[in-house]
């Protein structure tokens, strides 16, 4: 069985920055595309980054082009996500996800617990 566990968020201010990881259990982190994903009070749950297999291709939302930036460490099994210029609408639980493509990473084989992050202004 695969389990997900994030950690990194909290509160900051408007323009600080949070660093996220996703630890994942189990033998096959290195078969999974990766993502994160995010779901604000009242909102769907949203796609925010995601990176291939080998960590070669990343892929962004178009809001946070250019302040975060997504990675992974396959001998570590963990994904991160490194938020710069947070912005208050950034405020939303943060969910790490593994999926078989980046076309399923809204609907991923597992998903973690999520974790919140909170951007005052």
């Amino acid at each position: 069985q695969v389990q997900l566990v994030e950690s990194g968020g909290g509160l900051v201010q408007a323009g600080g920055s949070l660093r996220l990881s996703c630890v994942v259990s189990g033998r096959t982190f290195s078969s999974y595309f990766m993502g994160w994903l995010r779901q604000a009070p009242g909102k769907e749950r949203e796609f925010v980054a995601g990176i291939s297999v080998s960590g070669a291709s990343q892929y962004y939302t178009d809001s946070v082009k250019g302040r975060f930036t997504i990675s992974r460490d396959n001998a570590k099994n963990t994904v991160y996500l490194q938020m710069n210029s947070l912005k208050p609408e950034d405020t939303a639980v943060y969910f790490c996800a593994a999926a078989r493509s980046l076309g399923t990473v809204t609907s991923p084989a597992y998903w973690g617990q999520g974790t919140q992050v909170t951007v005052s202004s």
